[in-house]
């Protein structure tokens, strides 16, 4: 089914977005590429800057957490890694013990564990393939000699609820490195550190779509308190320089979809600018979360809105999340530079990659869909977005850009069309994930200073909220 709405009626932007909702993939590409192409001076800059980053993040050691090393070991691609994660998932989600044992007999009684043993100088990665190694054999018939069938006879005497009970506490752990704290006034306290050395954070308050509509009061209240007290803390520093609060509009309304849109306009938007209203009031960003291409739509017309409210007028936190991997992004961006300069406002638009692919591709093979809202290869998507931060560099008397990346190259790149942008060099920050790219900020800094400034998405929630996102963050 496809869900982008009638353009009969559409003002031409609107319509453009619209009608790329499945354009051909390749005609998408061609009409990118002159804008994503570097010239010859731009391209060597790169290079050279990315490279430096590089070597330094290499100076300075490999993987900076057990966590990192045990994921750089255990790729996603073998299957071990694949068991590891469909362990670690399904057990987060099974009710019953009984269930739980039989999944961990099946799963991991062929990892072929032995392979890794000694292939990492991490001792937290080699202390884990021991540990899956004997793991294997708890759940394998074996007839292993000497210490190795004395530890697992020792550890047989636990059996699947001892395996059960660690692959909780590995979860706890990855949720550690993942989720920066289960509060935010703890969450707060544990950005100090990096927030002494210049990085600003945008805090989202770990959650998915809200089924009932006790879980939108939930998951609103959450966001309120979480202004208060962001806005309590970073009172007088700007929108740009204080620590941010990110939403999920799927969380604040139990039916947010193209289908309800006239419930969504009549419910969800007065929650949603009360939102924004309070975080004009303490002067902080506040920024819309991207998520699936069937909703891109209907979040147009709630930011057009936002964007119109008298309450809201000379507030420049308004963020918004574009996803370079959708075919309408280019043409998203347009509009909102057309939106802005229309209601005289400034966006905050954090430019991504996007983090809903596999399920985009399945919906579009169920729909029978002749083609997908997003690109099918990685090299595409990174076409895409480089001509999407080049015309968000070119529009900063109404955008402020935020480019979210964790490659080395892709910051090279930004950094150098930023300094020749077309209306000299841009203000603009660069962004991460929690757990995932502080090593390379850091080398950014060390590099370019505060040309180098870096926000941190960091997720605030309990172990109970982090599978989806844990999953995500993960396949990335």
């Amino acid at each position: 089914m496809n869900f982008a709405i009638s353009t009969a009626d559409l003002a031409p932007l609107r319509r453009a977005i619209s009608e790329a909702y499945r354009r051909d993939e390749s005609a998408c590409v061609q009409a990118l590429l002159d804008a994503a192409t570097l010239n010859d001076d731009q391209k060597a800059g790169a290079q050279t800057l990315a490279r430096q980053f590089v070597e330094t993040v290499r100076t300075q050691g490999g993987p900076s957490s057990g966590v990192a090393a045990l994921m750089h070991e255990f790729s996603l691609s073998s299957e071990e890694g694949i068991a590891l994660m469909c362990v670690a998932e399904a057990l987060l989600r099974i009710p019953d013990r009984d269930t739980a044992d039989r999944l961990i007999r099946d799963k991991l009684s062929a990892g072929d564990w032995e392979t890794h043993l000694g292939q990492s100088a991490s001792l937290f990665v080699n202390a884990a393939a021991w540990g899956l190694l004997i793991t294997g054999k708890l759940v394998t018939p074996t007839r292993a000699e000497g210490l190795a069938a004395g530890l697992t006879r020792l550890l047989a005497r636990g059996g699947e609820p001892l395996i059960r009970r660690g692959f909780d506490l590995a979860m706890r752990l990855l949720g550690r490195q993942f989720v920066l704290a289960e509060n935010i006034e703890e969450a707060l306290e544990r950005a100090g550190e990096r927030s002494e050395r210049g990085y600003r954070y945008s805090f989202d308050m770990l959650g998915e779509a809200a089924l009932t509509a006790a879980d939108a009061e939930r998951y609103y209240d959450a966001y309120e308190h979480a202004i208060h007290r962001v806005g309590t803390h970073g009172a007088g520093r700007g929108v740009h320089a204080a620590h941010g609060v990110s939403v999920k509009l799927s969380a604040l309304h139990p039916r947010y979809a193209r289908a309800q849109r006239e419930r969504v306009l009549l419910e969800l938007l007065p929650r949603l600018l009360a939102l924004f209203e309070l975080a004009h009031h303490y002067g902080i960003g506040l920024s819309i979360d991207a998520e699936e291409a069937d909703r891109l739509e209907l979040s147009l017309e709630l930011i057009e809105a936002v964007a119109s409210a008298q309450t809201l007028q000379g507030f420049q936190g308004v963020g918004i999340v574009v996803q370079a991997y959708q075919k309408r992004a280019p043409y998203v961006i347009d509009w909102l530079v057309d939106l802005a300069r229309t209601r005289k406002c400034r966006f905050m638009l954090r430019l991504v990659k996007g983090a809903y692919w596999d399920s985009e591709i399945k919906r579009g093979q169920i729909d029978g869909a002749s083609g997908y809202p997003v690109y099918t290869r990685k090299g595409h998507t990174d076409v895409a977005y480089l001509a999407c931060a080049r015309k968000l560099l070119e529009a900063t008397d109404v955008m402020y850009p935020q480019f979210a990346t964790h490659n080395a190259y892709s910051v090279a790149v930004i950094h150098e069309l930023a300094m020749h942008a077309a209306r000299g060099p841009a203000e603009f920050e660069f962004q991460c994930l929690h757990g995932m790219g502080e090593q390379l900020y850091d080398a950014v800094q060390a590099e370019i200073g505060e040309r180098g400034a870096c926000r941190i998405y960091a997720p605030v929630g309990s172990h109970q909220s982090l599978l989806p996102y844990l999953v995500r963050r993960l396949l990335e």
